[in-house]
């Protein structure tokens, strides 16, 4: 299989005939000079393997590594070449992130079966990616994600409803994507080509809400110096959402009802009846049946938008889609900030599928966000996220002492069972049992609990 090499090397002679003998197994090959040449080449070329000599005048192999290890060609594998004498290097290499590394001068035959290496965990990691973007195609609708039980019946009813003319009321916690439904909806029926206007009735002063909804003429309040067409005109021919609809003022509820029962209007401080042609969606994370016995809700107004009922679970209640969720997130707002990101380990996972995510959806991709600005590594880890996710108390796991065990035992368990909960972050462990990390890692000393230490006495699951 053909692929992108850089070569460098300060000896001529060697680079070049490198590059040839690369370039005569059907490799695109570049070459460079010295490490400063190659990190300049590295942007236009974009190689898939980079190998390089470690002793060179000016930037050196190692700093050359170092350098790709920590920029945007991060998961770009290195190769280095070294002399004998310098085997120590080679290995020190290795553990700054390098592939392998090849003593000079080159052995062909180890040289192919490197490279064949390479070839094929770059194609795994390809397929893998590809494999990753079909399922999440299988996963999606519109631009929802969900594989859970509960999202496919939330598709299934998109599906139903969306090539009706019945008004939709969407209900469910903050964060859980109304909108997008409310859109999944519009772009499925047959108004996808008409606009799709979006109101949050509570971001909207009270006051000013009922001239966003109808418009207004010229003259017909303080301020109006010309008219204005409201959400009902500019959503003609398409669908009107209104988020947040128990929030709407209860005066201007009965106008409303009359526009959806009729289809005709006035705007504020007109006299012409204007009539539309338009699907209205409304969503709230309220009560309805407690606002209406409150008498802050219309009981008709309700009954009017409530044809058909679609509910939106908490995230918490589909927790087997947050890895998916969190994938999905970590590849936008890594393209977005430029950053090559692998994906999520093992350790931030753990943290990520075990907190209640009171926010929902919301409130994932923004911590996702932030840990993808935080990200130093090749992916996210658990350093990168906030303390308050990894000490949510609903879902940290509790331990279970018998009977008679020590004190020492138990504190001993206590402190090997937070390691585990944290991924061995030791810092976020020390936090979450009040304790300095001095301390934390004295008590691993004394405990024998390094990576490898004794099995946990005095416990059970």
């Amino acid at each position: 299989m053909s692929r992108k090499i850089l070569v460098v090397d300060d000896e001529k002679s060697a680079r070049e005939g490198l590059a040839e003998l690369l370039a005569s197994w059907g490799n695109v090959t570049e070459s460079a000079a010295d490490g400063n040449e190659a990190l300049a080449r590295l942007p236009a070329f974009d190689p898939q393997i980079v190998i390089t000599d470690l002793t060179m005048p000016g930037m050196d192999g190692m700093t050359l590594l170092k350098q790709i290890k920590n920029g945007p060609k991060k998961n770009v594998p290195v190769i280095v070449l070294t002399a004998h004498g310098t085997i120590d290097s080679a290995v020190e290499a290795i553990r700054e992130g390098a592939y392998d590394f090849l003593t000079k001068p080159v052995d062909i035959v180890r040289l192919q079966i490197l490279i064949s290496k390479v070839n094929e965990r770059l194609g795994l990691e390809t397929e893998v990616e590809d494999l990753r973007h079909e399922l999440e195609k299988f996963r999606s609708f519109e631009n929802l994600l969900g594989a859970t039980s509960q999202m496919k019946e939330v598709f299934r009813q998109i599906e139903v409803v969306a090539p009706s003319t019945a008004s939709v009321l969407i209900q469910g916690p903050s964060g859980t994507g109304k909108e997008l439904v409310a859109r999944a909806i519009h772009n499925r029926s047959r108004r996808a080509k008409g606009p799709f206007i979006a109101i949050n009735c509570s971001a909207i002063p009270s006051t000013l809400l009922e001239s966003e909804i109808f418009g207004h003429e010229r003259g017909a309040f303080t301020g109006a110096i010309a008219r204005k067409e409201g959400c009902f005109e500019l959503a003609h021919g398409g669908t009107l959402f209104l988020d947040e609809i128990a929030e709407m003022p209860f005066e201007l509820q009965a106008k409303f009802l009359r526009v959806l029962e009729d289809g005709k209007f006035r705007r504020l401080g007109g006299k012409e009846e204007i009539e539309v042609d338009v699907r209205v969606i409304a969503a709230s994370n309220k009560d309805f049946k407690k606002a209406i016995q409150e008498k802050q809700f219309r009981e008709d107004l309700y009954y009017r938008l409530n044809v058909f009922a679609l509910f939106l679970p908490r995230l918490a209640e589909r927790a087997d889609d947050i890895p998916l969720l969190a994938e999905h997130f970590v590849r936008e707002f890594a393209a977005r900030n430029r950053k090559t990101l692998k994906g999520i380990a093992p350790d931030a996972m753990r943290i990520l599928t075990g907190y209640t995510w009171p926010g929902n959806v919301r409130e994932l991709k923004n911590v996702i966000e932030r840990a993808v600005i935080m990200a130093q590594k090749s992916e996210l880890t658990a350093a990168d996220l906030p303390d308050s996710i990894a000490a949510d108390p609903d879902h940290t796991p509790t331990i279970t002492l018998r009977v008679g065990c020590t004190m020492e035992q138990a504190e001993k368990e206590i402190i090997r069972r937070t390691l585990e909960f944290t991924g061995d972050n030791k810092t976020r462990a020390a936090k979450l049992l009040e304790i300095s990390l001095k301390t934390l890692h004295n008590k691993l000393n004394e405990y024998g609990l390094r990576k490898g230490g004794p099995a946990r006495p005095g416990a059970e699951e």
